[in-house]
């Protein structure tokens, strides 16, 4: 499925004029996702969780994707500043990054685990959440991996793996456990994995779980059936 450009400027027509409504309309999208997951997601289950008609959606959001990251924008990631982060140093940026994903988490919790799970099956949405809401700070995004590099922090050969396979399940298992992620939880995670792990240039060889294109699996599930 193709999605449409994440900083497209065409609209579809009759723009909402009641920003209150709209605000409805779209926790009940947030509502929809907690209940059904993404996949669950229709016009025609917002439009009667929000007591609306589907042509009153379609005149704002031509796509479900669009529909589904107006929401995302407006609830889990409302926090997110859209400036790029770039704090002068490896550090700071990865606790910027880390920060901004407990911003999202806490804003939408247990949204934010619906969209990610999302994300893994759908590469193309993800990279569009990305692209429209983020950074969500769930991956290690290439302005800072390419910062870190010319700043001398990180070898040329740097790796993104360790940050998008571990920062964002990490404090998501964290918080389904009811553990600490804060400052200083997040902190030591930077100092004690994260940068050991980029500073080590070792080409993990594939993609991580957050990546947006996690390497698939080659054990096939029949094979466990049979053994």
């Amino acid at each position: 499925m193709t999605y449409p450009k994440a900083d497209s400027t065409t609209r579809p027509p009759g723009r909402p004029r009641d920003p209150g409504r709209e605000a409805e309309i779209l926790q009940a999208v947030l509502d929809v996702m907690g209940d059904l997951g993404v996949d669950g997601v229709t016009f025609e289950e917002v439009a009667r969780r929000a007591q609306a008609s589907k042509r009153t959606l379609y005149r704002r959001w031509a796509t479900k994707q669009e529909m589904v990251v107006a929401a995302i924008k407006a609830g889990p990631a409302a926090r997110n500043k859209p400036e790029p982060i770039d704090t002068g140093s490896l550090r700071g940026d990865l606790l910027a990054l880390l920060a901004r994903l407990e911003s999202t988490m806490d804003a939408g919790e247990p949204i934010s685990l619906t969209i990610m799970q999302a994300g893994l099956r759908d590469p193309e949405l993800c990279e569009f959440i990305e692209a429209s809401a983020g950074p969500t700070g769930a991956r290690l995004t290439e302005a800072v991996l390419q910062a870190a590099i010319a700043r001398g922090e990180l070898p040329e050969s740097a790796d993104p793996f360790a940050y998008e396979e571990i920062a964002a399940g990490t404090l998501i298992i964290r918080k389904l456990n009811g553990l600490s992620t804060d400052a200083t939880y997040r902190a030591a995670l930077v100092d004690a994995v994260l940068i050991p792990a980029l500073r080590s240039g070792v080409p993990a060889g594939q993609h991580g779980i957050f990546s947006g294109k996690p390497t698939p699996s080659t054990h096939r599930p029949s094979e466990s059936r049979n053994n």
